[in-house]
């Protein structure tokens, strides 16, 4: 893995951009543990997310990132944001990035937008962007239909740039998986909402730490935008809403406001607890320094023991 190499980072690893979640502070102190943390612009106006830049710039000298929602309605002033900040790196979701590539590394900055289809992936990388990130259902939060098993090979076989692997990785022989199948890093987000840093409501972690293997699901299949959460009252009733083909306005009704209940209420029954798969895998609070040094340990004995069975 040389993603490390690529970012200036310590690991081959980055921190996913979660919306409400991935805060000035909370980027700095990925950053500061060693992986490249992002800022998740989702839900921010401009002034906010400047902000949010401004105080990791406080916090960590470290390389850190923005993750841009390109369904955001300030897109435009934010994208333009990034480069009046001088950001170093940006990963982009829900959308093609393409019309402010060119602007992006002119001012040097490192451009890795997230793909669920290897189609996409290829059609990106005539914009000059540095890699991409093949993230896999297995995901919290907004998701594809494809397997990241499945995924992340067609990416890397269809395009001649860094492929980065997201979804379903929680410990090493995850990643070491992910670099036997050609990717040179991986971005992690659930495994990171249990750290000690961590900003969310303690409900949500105890609730992730509780959560056994089948306890996520994925609501809003039937209205084009798929999320994977954890089970729980509100998901629940969505789904049922959904499969009674109710209209649009009274679903979007039932989760106004749930992610915000979730990570600043703790709100177990009508919060949105966005998480991935490995949500079983996870069973203690720690700091991140310790997350990310297992993580690569594992991965490194991992690999050493397939080359000895070899």
């Amino acid at each position: 893995m040389n993603l490390n190499t690529l970012l200036g980072t310590e690991f081959p690893f980055i921190q996913g951009g979660m919306a409400n979640i991935a805060t000035g502070d909370f980027a700095a102190a990925v950053s500061s543990a060693g992986a490249l943390g992002l800022i998740g612009s989702g839900g921010m106006d401009t002034e906010t997310l400047r902000r949010h830049i401004r105080r990791c710039k406080e916090l960590t000298d470290k390389p850190f990132g923005v993750n841009l929602m390109l369904m955001n309605p300030c897109v435009d002033e934010q994208a333009q944001l990034l480069i009046d900040e001088h950001v170093q790196v940006v990963t982009t979701g829900a959308g093609n990035p393409g019309k402010y590539v060119p602007r992006w590394k002119d001012a040097g900055m490192k451009v890795f937008p997230v793909v669920a289809a290897s189609i996409l992936a290829q059609r990106l990388t005539r914009y000059g962007i540095d890699g991409v990130i093949a993230e896999g259902t297995e995901s919290g939060g907004h998701v594809g239909e494809m397997t990241t098993m499945a995924l992340v090979p067609q990416v890397v076989d269809a395009v001649d740039v860094p492929v980065i692997a997201a979804g379903g990785i929680a410990d090493g022989r995850q990643v070491a998986a992910a670099a036997c199948l050609g990717a040179c890093g991986v971005q992690i987000g659930t495994c990171l909402l249990v750290s000690r840093e961590c900003p969310i409501h303690d409900n949500y972690k105890q609730a992730l730490l509780k959560a056994k293997d089948s306890d996520t699901m994925v609501t809003g299949r039937t209205t084009g935008a798929p999320v994977r959460v954890l089970k729980n009252k509100m998901a629940k009733e969505y789904v049922r809403m959904e499969k009674e083909h109710l209209p649009l306005a009274e679903l979007e009704k039932l989760t106004l406001g749930s992610l915000r209940r979730a990570v600043f209420d703790g709100d177990l029954d009508t919060g949105s607890f966005m998480a991935g798969q490995v949500a079983g895998q996870l069973h203690e609070i720690r700091p991140l320094r310790d997350i990310f040094e297992q993580l690569y340990k594992e991965y490194q004995d991992c690999v050493k023991g397939l080359v000895s069975q070899g």
